[in-house]
């Protein structure tokens, strides 16, 4: 072969090849090119198998090696002949290569290729000979029965995995052979038929083995499953399958089987759905009862339930419809067609891809079917549906599902990536609402295409000014346009009683409180006010509408015209009465006849209105209500009164929890109107009154709007900030009320009584005992004794039950390296298996107790009763004292015999006797006792080693000594008593034969005794500390906390719920890589040396656990892989990768087996086993098969990664990783999506297939589903898209949906069982759907910013949704853990929603849908899970960016409009208040400081501002300053603080609340929140005028890196930077022109908090910028941000490299005509301070004419000339350089002079020129405003270089100024080091090296 063949061969080899350390779980090294068969070829899976065969016996026999590559070529070439799939060519050119690789090597010549078969023959029978294929099964048997777990625990493991691997070669050698010849010898056929009956276990399956029965998978023995697997046989009434239909011999038909056939399901949808029905039953009958043999039946009760759990949403929408159900009787309906029609619906459900969202269609599918099902069983004859069957073939997805994705995927297709508006096109909830009215049964069946329905839209117009398409078909009963009027009109009624509350308390203020006549006429007044602002909803009704009416039902059009009719007449009734009683009310002698009447009027409607609405929050008028439907009088009233959907149906809650509530709310109410009311309202009565009587004054500008109307516009802006703050403190009062009641339930629920070590310690005995009450299954013998004795006996079986269970949790901290060998030492508890009668506990509670006992009696002269007292005020020093006298006669009884034991039982006769006679330091000399003890602990440091001759002879002395010491020393009782067993003992020892004879201690027990008397006795030191590590702390706190709360008594596991645990993944960090580790920053900082400084004590901990020194180099670990694969999962465990989560979600399993493991006993054998020692031996439990069956069948974890199969494709190394995973967890299922590329008739076809794998025993990927989509899955949002198409893989009754950034504890997994029975425990007046649970965010300790963001989201978690889910009842679900009903969501359209954008922020959506569906949502807070959260300045915008940007959306969403309309009235407003009112409150904050600085610019700038203040003495007006404050209080985060302060007094202790808070407060948090708010307040704002919400990847690494300048600029220019100038300039402008009684202090007071905002907003992202302040950045910055600056754009070139890029960026969102027209409206602020600052210039006089502005404008647009003299492009004027350098030069000058002579010959000055600036900077931002908003039209008149110049100008300007405080400040160094301080004040305070950090220092990195 030639060099370059060579060269080649290799190359092909490595890419092909997969790299990845370890290669898979049991050593082997990956080569070949097996696993790397692309997925177009067919039959793949026998390919691969070839292959890795191939593999596997390349170093036994290359030829035989050879053989199998060339069939495997032959079989791909078959299969695609062309080459045309992808990845097929390079596929076959590399295992030509290969084999090629394989003939080279051969010494022979030319291969006789005739001999194939013969030396495959011949290979088989050696390889079987070689391996002892007969015994390995056998031995395999053996090990397994006689449960030898004891010894080498992975014993049991290899033989399996051995066996498995011998098998699946032979296999492949078999199948092989029977491909290439039919002429096999007898013999060898029937040996070969022997070995494929013992692969059976080896066909692919996910949980349970049906198809192919495992002989070492336990599960299939499981009876409860042999009953469900029975229960879907095929039964009799079933017509016979034809015998063409192929069924796998290893099982019987089933009813699956017949469905399969007749409608042409998916052969691995129809094997999933088995599975998942047959699990689903399964453990249904486990709840019930276990099935007995020898008839394995299941239950009618387990059929029943599963048929009503899985087919709820079907009955509620035959209901709805008024249709019959396809069964007439449900009594009647028998069980296996029960089963039948759960199987259907299931297969159904299981083959619907993206039409899973639509799950009302899929009830209207299973309808239809089961009507075509029945046909078919009633003509009793095995035949394809019509709706499935066609010329191709029989096949659901074709026929049934596939017209309805094509209409899906073009309108979503249409939406053109999310930018087009929602109104002009149908998403996933339209689709689904047309089958919520009988006109859906114009689709008949099967489908009738030409409906409208599925009529696809055509493509939308490119021109972006117009908005919509060509639209076919409108969307179904809800429009989402793009308007801020949502608000009002989902929340109507609150605006109404909002605006009436405060109407009517200004008029009772404006009559000075008097509550007489004339008082109540006016406040009458709120009835007009009332039907107006109805009238206005009903318009909002119609205009909202709009894009509907084509499709909307005609009822539902109906009442909404009806509606406005009736408020369009009561409006005009109402106000003509009032209008007339007013009226009548001026005249004398009237009778008020009209007034009466309004009374009357408004009376009855207002009565009859609260009468409705009060009955409708009892449950039982409401049932009432429910039954007198069938009243046209009534049905008609509450069909207008409130909008009937399908959804949202009785949206009341218990009378109790209402009353709750209620009250709540009635309390926050009455605290905000009390407080606008006291402080807003009245006491701007006073100086609206002097305004609005003022004499005409004099305006110093040329006046437009003020003349004759009472000087309205100075009104306003006196009212203007107030009514912010009146509208946005509501949810102040709601922040303070909810945080005290949160409080309070916390307290209750006994939250934060575990804080401290010290309580730890002191509790500790009470431990066991709350264990078994509540983590612990219940057991009858388990009473509360009637004697101490038994009370003894009771507390000693609760500790040897509790005690594996804390053992497992030590030695889980042990291997995530949170504490030493030696703490794990001290922490773990003894068996307590009953060898001694006391409770033995752990080392670290009683360490140093002996010595300190010691002390006590060596000095004590006190009596026997005041010794001992002393002794017990410590309980644990008692429990030291007394177990070791029991351990020392226990020790020394098994060690003696004859006269040796004699002695120890004459001993403690003797000490048992004193003690009864109370004269213990009278019968023993006590100040003896340090030699006792010092020659017990000489002894027991011999006996703890291995015998030996010299240490037996060795004790048998120190035996000898103990002896001495006693007789001669210690005892001082009167022998005479016992004269004849001491005369005895002393012959014996003169003679020398005592104690010659020891018993050296055998057993495990025994010694394990010894050496813990050896460690009571020899540890002096306290382990009050124990453990160190804060984490480690932090984690036994809460656990052993939560023992003492409330929870459901636990199930066996066998009769638990089953539950998944299902996480979405796209590309983030799987496991950090060693270049990963190892590549340093900018600032020479690597992760790994990062790490290193930031977890010193785990670092240490690691080194230790895998044998190395601690001052080992981390270079020294790059020569071992394993010990690489170690360091890569260490450090990849302290970060936010998805091996975190994995390894922490893969705990509940082994917490499963633990307690499977230890349930095995029956509470009547618990003492028997206690003291057999058998009850609580947990070794090997983890490989019981029984235990890991049990284990199965209640848990699968489902890990959806979306590109999994494209980045295998890419040798990826997430891929590898990946799979190392799944090798490295055997229960660890991977879902993708996987694209495969084939030709049908010449043209390339694209397939999607959503995949199920796991790992094989070869390390390697094994297919276990492969079911096809109908096409592109990614239809919507991404992320639900991916939950969508993997959910199918699920299991259970339940699935907690976790995010890759999450982590698990163990000990927390072990409350999963008593969480889930939760779901049957009373919560309300429906059953859970969803269970809230809390989250410890693990990510606080890395920065200051963490921990604001930490300490804000832990108070959002626990205190802020414990009072959403009680008493307000509307919590949502916002993210993740929560645990889902999963069969209730799975059939309403899943556990997220996907519509593109409007559902960005899909996880809440999952919170609506279940409220609005009849869920119901708990929170519990016994049980948490780590959450990882953003770290860094920039990620941390970034996310709360898209939040606020997903809650712009909700605002727009049905979803929020119907719950804002079917909520009561307080349940609406905790709705409100805690979703989008958040943010509408956030946004009224950030408004009140601009309304508050434009009214006081208006004021200045017209010259009415002095003579207002001084006559209405403004200057001291209590409202204003009540809503400063406020304004300002919430704006630094106080409100925000208030929960947090509580949840931190609740849990840590007032002390260190308190120094946490203050500590916040020193590293600036108020920045922080202040700059949030900013955040928020844009995205929200932006979302709801232009859309643009995207789902941003902010993430999740370590952020210590210095982020750039211009990267800074960029992010926050627009967001932050613009509005913080704009602050500035209207501060600037009151500063100059304003007045102020108060003089500077004035000024000072009254805009700090607008100060404060704008410098927070200006430089917040470089004062947490590490290295913010260090020169050198500071220069490398300003160079880096001129050349973005400079650089200009092209076609290609991102925004991160160029500003004209950059700013194209920031202008696409504007779109929309509607949204040109906002931006300019809102930009037209701008021209204000032109406006009023040129009628303020010296050179104008007294001039108030419109020609002195006029003039202005003429300056304004000179000044632009002259700056596009001087910016003319260069390019252009390349042939004119000297005449362009000639007037740019002529131009200055004249400028210069003209300047010069107007100051010297006019009344300009010098101040004047300033404030021209002043007024021309914001005119021409208003000016590039407006014109990126009409980009196109600018771009048509020529203007958008000179615009875009313009611009560049502002931002260089904008950026100078921020910049050069910046470079000011890094000129100090003290800065540097006190902003490093600042940012990382909790890691110095925990002893880390951040300054060595950021100054690159990592010399003792060894890397």
């Amino acid at each position: 072969m030639s060099r370059a063949e060579e060269l080649w061969e290799r190359l092909v080899r490595v890419v092909l090849s997969r790299e990845r350390v370890g290669a898979d779980a049991y050593g082997h090294p990956g080569i070949g090119i097996a696993g790397n068969v692309p997925s177009s070829l067919a039959n793949n899976r026998d390919i691969d198998e070839i292959l890795r065969a191939a593999d596997e016996i390349q170093d036994e026999d290359p030829n035989i090696s050879r053989i199998l590559c060339e069939h495997a070529y032959s079989l791909a070439q078959n299969l695609d002949p062309n080459s045309e799939g992808r990845g097929v060519l390079q596929f076959k050119t590399g295992l030509m290569s290969v084999i090629k690789q394989k003939l080279a090597k051969k010494e022979v010549g030319p291969i006789d290729r005739s001999q194939d078969v013969a030396w495959l023959q011949e290979f088989y029978k050696l390889y079987r000979e070689k391996n002892n294929v007969d015994k390995l099964r056998e031995e395999e048997m053996k090990l397994r029965e006689s449960s030898a777990f004891s010894g080498n625990l992975g014993e049991l493991e290899r033989k399996t995995v051995k066996r498995k691997r011998v098998f699946a070669t032979l296999k492949v050698l078999g199948t092989v052979l029977e491909q290439l010849t039919k002429e096999i010898p007898e013999e060898l056929k029937r040996v070969m038929e022997s070995d494929a009956a013992m692969t059976e276990d080896l066909i692919a399956y996910n949980i349970i083995p049906l198809d192919g029965p495992s002989l070492t998978n336990a599960i299939v023995d499981l009876p409860e499953v042999r009953a469900a697997v029975s229960a879907v046989k095929y039964f009799r009434g079933l017509p016979k399958l034809p015998v063409d239909f192929l069924i796998p011999a290893t099982r019987n038909a089933d009813i699956l089987d017949f469905l399969h056939y007749i409608f042409g399901f998916q052969k691995d949808n129809v094997s999933n759905q088995r599975e998942h029905i047959i699990h689903l039953l399964a453990n249904e009958q486990s709840r019930l009862h276990i099935p007995e043999e020898p008839e394995l039946i299941l239950d009618e009760g387990a059929v029943l339930n599963v048929f009503l759990k899985s087919l709820d949403n079907y009955i509620k929408w035959c209901n709805y419809l008024c249709i019959q159900p396809v069964w007439s009787n449900l009594e009647a309906l028998s069980k296996e067609k029960k089963l039948l029609f759960v199987s259907l619906n299931f297969l159904i459900w299981g083959e619907a891809a993206n039409i899973r969202f639509v799950p009302e269609c899929l009830c209207y599918i299973f309808h239809h079917m089961v009507r075509e099902m029945d046909e078919i069983l009633r003509q009793q004859t095995a035949q394809p549906a019509n709706s499935c069957n066609s010329e191709s073939g029989v096949s659901f997805l074709d026929q049934v599902i596939l017209p309805l994705y094509e209409v899906v995927a073009a309108e979503a297709a249409n939406n053109e990536n999310g930018r087009a508006p929602h109104s002009s096109w149908r998403n996933y909830d339209d689709f689904n609402e047309y089958f919520w009215s009988l006109h859906c049964f114009e689709l008949s069946w099967p489908w009738r295409r030409s409906s409208s329905f599925f009529l696809k839209p055509k493509r939308r117009s490119k021109n972006m000014l117009v908005s919509g398409g060509s639209q076919p078909r409108g969307k179904t009963s809800f429009v989402e346009h793009r308007t801020f009027l949502h608000l009002y009109h989902s929340f109507h009624r609150l605006w109404i009683f909002l605006f009436m509350m405060f109407q009517g308390l200004t008029i009772i203020a404006f009559n000075d409180g008097h509550l007489n006549a004339k008082t109540l006429r006016e406040v009458l007044s709120l009835g007009p006010t009332f039907v107006v602002m109805k009238l206005f909803e009903s318009v909002l009704d119609i205009i909202m509408m709009y894009g509907a009416y084509s499709t909307t039902q005609r009822m539902a059009i109906s009442r909404i015209f009806l509606r406005f009719l009736w408020f369009s007449i009561a409006s005009v009734f109402i106000c003509f009465l009032y209008v007339k009683a007013l009226g009548e009310e001026s005249k004398q002698n009237s009778d008020s006849v009209i007034f009466r009447l309004y009374l009357i009027v408004i009376g009855i409607y207002g009565g009859v209105h609260f009468f409705i609405s009060f009955l409708m929050r009892i449950p039982l008028c409401h049932n009432i209500t429910n039954q007198c439907d069938r009243w046209p009088l009534i049905r008609f009233v509450k069909w207008m009164r409130q909008e009937r959907y399908y959804v949202g149906r009785g949206m009341y809650e218990r009378t109790t929890d209402f009353v709750k509530y209620m009250f709540f709310w009635l309390v926050v109410l009455s605290g905000k109107f009390v407080f606008a009311y006291f402080l807003q309202i009245r006491p701007l009565v006073e100086p609206t009154r002097d305004i609005v009587t003022m004499s005409p004054i004099v305006y110093s500008w040329h006046d437009l709007v003020s003349k004759n109307n009472h000087n309205a516009l100075a009104v306003t802006s006196l009212w203007a900030p107030v009514v912010a703050i009146y509208l946005l403190d509501i949810y102040v009062f709601y922040t303070l009320v909810s945080a005290v009641w949160g409080f309070l339930l916390g307290a209750r629920d006994r939250l934060g009584e575990i804080r401290s070590l010290e309580a730890l310690h002191k509790l500790f005995e009470q431990f066991p005992g709350a264990f078994m009450d509540t983590l612990h299954i219940p057991l009858s013998n388990r009473t509360p004794g009637s004697s101490s004795k038994q009370d003894v006996e009771k507390n000693k079986v609760d500790a040897a039950r509790f005690a594996p269970f804390w053992n497992e949790i030590i030695k889980s901290l042990r291997d995530e390296d949170y504490i030493t060998d030696l703490e794990m030492e001290l922490l773990l508890m003894p068996k307590n298996s009953g060898i001694i009668s006391l409770v033995q506990w752990p080392l670290f509670l009683l360490s140093s107790k002996i010595f300190l006992a010691k002390d006590i009696a060596v000095v004590n002269r006190d009596s026997h009763d005041e010794l001992w007292e002393r002794i017990s005020r410590d309980d644990y020093m008692k429990y030291a004292v007394q177990e070791c006298y029991h351990l020392i006669r226990l020790i020394l009884t098994k060690l003696l015999d004859d006269e040796g034991r004699m002695w120890v039982e004459r001993i403690c006769e003797d000490i048992h006797a004193s003690i009864v006679k109370k004269t213990i330091q009278v019968d023993f000399q006590l100040s003896k006792l340090p030699l006792v003890i010092s020659r017990v602990t000489a002894l027991m440091g011999i006996l703890k080693e291995v015998k030996t001759p010299e240490l037996e002879e060795g004790a048998v002395k120190a035996i000898q000594e103990l002896y001495d010491v006693v007789r001669h020393d210690v005892l001082s009782i009167n022998m005479r008593e016992h004269y004849e067993t001491w005369n005895i003992l002393s012959k014996a020892r003169t003679e020398g034969r005592l104690f010659t004879k020891l018993k050296w201690p055998q057993g495990a027990e025994l010694r394990a005794q010894v050496r813990r008397l050896y460690s009571l006795l020899t540890m002096k030191d306290s382990a009050s500390t124990i453990p160190r590590n804060l984490e480690a702390r932090r984690r036994l706190e809460f656990f052993t906390n939560s023992l003492f709360m409330k929870m459901p008594v636990a199930k066996p596991v066998r009769e638990m719920l089953s539950f998944s645990v299902f996480t979405p993944y796209y590309s983030e960090t799987v496991l950090y890589s060693m270049s990963e580790l190892q590549k340093k920053n900018e600032d020479g900082i690597s992760i790994l040396f990062y790490l290193q400084k930031i977890y010193p004590d785990e670092w240490k901990n690691f080194l230790a656990r895998i044998g190395r020194d601690e001052t080992t180099q981390d270079s020294e670990l790059l020569h071992s892989s394993n010990e690489i694969l170690e360091l890569r999962f260490w450090a990849s465990y302290r970060g936010q990768t998805l091996a975190r989560t994995v390894r922490g979600m893969m705990y509940y399993r082994k917490a499963l087996m633990l307690q499977s493991y230890l349930e095995r006993m029956t509470s009547e054998d618990l003492e028997a086993a206690v003291s057999s020692n058998e009850a609580t031996d947990v070794r090997g439990f983890e490989l019981s098969p029984e235990v890991r069956a049990q284990a199965d069948l209640k848990f699968t974890y489902v890990v959806t990664c979306q590109i999994y199969g494209k980045q295998k494709e890419e040798q990826k190394p997430e891929a590898g990783d990946i799979a190392l995973l799944m090798q490295r967890n055997e229960a660890l299922r991977v879902a993708f999506i996987d694209i495969v590329e084939t030709s049908k008739d010449g043209q390339a076809q694209t397939e999607f297939y959503s995949k199920l794998v796991k790992a094989d025993i070869n390390g390697q990927d094994k297919e276990i589903y492969s079911i096809k989509l109908p096409g592109d899955p990614k239809l919507g949002e991404g992320k639900p898209e991916n939950q969508n198409h993997a959910i199918i893989f699920t299991r259970g009754n339940a699935v907690q949906t976790i995010d890759m950034n999450q982590d698990n504890y163990f000990e927390e997994a072990l409350k999963m069982r008593n969480l889930l029975e939760e779901f049957h425990h009373d919560h309300g007046i429906r059953p859970p759907t969803i269970l809230g649970v809390r989250e410890h965010v693990f990510t606080g300790s890395v920065s200051s910013l963490a921990s604001f963001m930490s300490n804000q989201e832990t108070s959002f978690v626990t205190l802020g949704q414990r009072v959403l889910a009680n008493p307000l009842k509307v919590r949502m679900h916002y993210g993740h853990p929560d645990v889902f009903d999963r069969v209730f969501h799975i059939t309403r359209g899943g556990i997220s929603k996907a519509s593109r954008v409007i559902n960005i922020s899909e996880d809440i959506f999952a919170g609506f849908s279940s409220t609005l569906r009849q869920g119901n949502i708990t929170h519990h807070e016994y049980i948490q899970v780590g959450k990882g959260r953003d770290v860094g300045l920039n990620q941390i915008a970034l996310f709360e960016g898209k939040v606020a940007g997903g809650n712009g959306e909700q605002v727009l969403s049905r979803d929020v409009y119907r719950l804002g309309q079917l909520f009561d009235f307080f349940r609406m407003m905790s709705f409100y208040f805690t979703t989008v009112g958040y943010y509408v409150c956030t946004m009224l904050t950030v408004l009140t400081v601009y309304v508050f600085l434009y009214g006081k610019a208006y004021l200045a700038l017209s010259g009415v501002g002095e003579t207002i203040e001084f006559r209405a003495k403004l200057n001291k007006n209590t409202a204003l300053s009540a809503a400063l404050n406020t304004q300002f209080l919430y704006q630094i985060g106080i409100f925000t603080a208030v929960p947090m302060v509580l949840g931190f007094i609740l849990e840590q202790g007032l002390l260190r609340a308190i120094v946490s808070f203050v500590t916040m407060q020193f590293q600036l948090c108020s920045v922080f929140f202040t700059f949030s708010l900013g955040t928020r307040t844009h995205y929200f704002g932006r979302t709801i005028l232009h859309g643009g919400a995207r789902d941003q990847a902010t993430g999740r690494g370590f952020v210590v890196r210095h982020i750039k300048f211009s990267e800074n600029y960029r992010i926050y220019s627009r967001s932050h930077f613009v509005k913080g100038f704009e602050v500035v300039l209207l501060l600037i402008v009151f500063l100059a022109y304003g007045y102020n009684e108060g003089g500077a202090m004035s000024y000072i007071l009254l805009t700090v908090s607008s100060w404060f905002m704008a410098l927070s907003w200006l430089f917040a992202p470089y004062l947490f910028n590490p290295s913010g302040f260090e020169w050198q950045k500071v220069v490398e910055d300003f160079r880096d941000w001129t050349n973005w600056l400079l650089y200009r754009g092209g076609i290609g070139v991102k925004g991160e490299e160029s500003w004209e890029a950059w700013w194209d960026e920031e202008l696409a969102h504007i779109r929309t005509l509607g949204g040109r027209v906002a931006e300019t409206i809102l930009s037209a602020r701008f021209f204000i301070f032109q406006y009023g600052i040129v009628y303020k210039l010296h050179v104008q006089g007294t001039n108030t004419s419109l020609t002195v502005y006029g003039l202005s404008w003429i300056v304004l647009l000179v000044l632009i000339i002259l700056f596009k003299v001087f910016t003319f492009s260069q390019k252009i004027s390349v042939n004119f350089q000297l005449l362009l350098r000639f007037i740019q030069g002529l131009s200055f000058l004249v400028a210069l002079a003209g300047l010069t002579v107007a100051v010297i010959l006019t009344d300009l000055s010098v101040a004047d020129i300033f404030a021209c600036i002043l007024a021309f900077v914001p005119t021409g931002w208003g000016m590039l405003s407006i014109a990126g908003a009409w980009k196109p039209y600018v771009k048509r008149l020529g203007l958008w270089k000179s615009v875009r110049s313009l611009a560049r100008l502002y931002d260089a300007g904008m950026g100078m100024l921020i910049f050069i405080p910046v470079a000011l400040f890094s000129w100090f160094p003290f800065v540097s080091t006190f902003q490093t301080r600042l940012m990382f004040n909790q890691a110095f305070s925990r002893g880390l090296e951040i300054s060595l950090i950021l100054a690159g220092n990592n010399a003792n990195t060894g890397i």
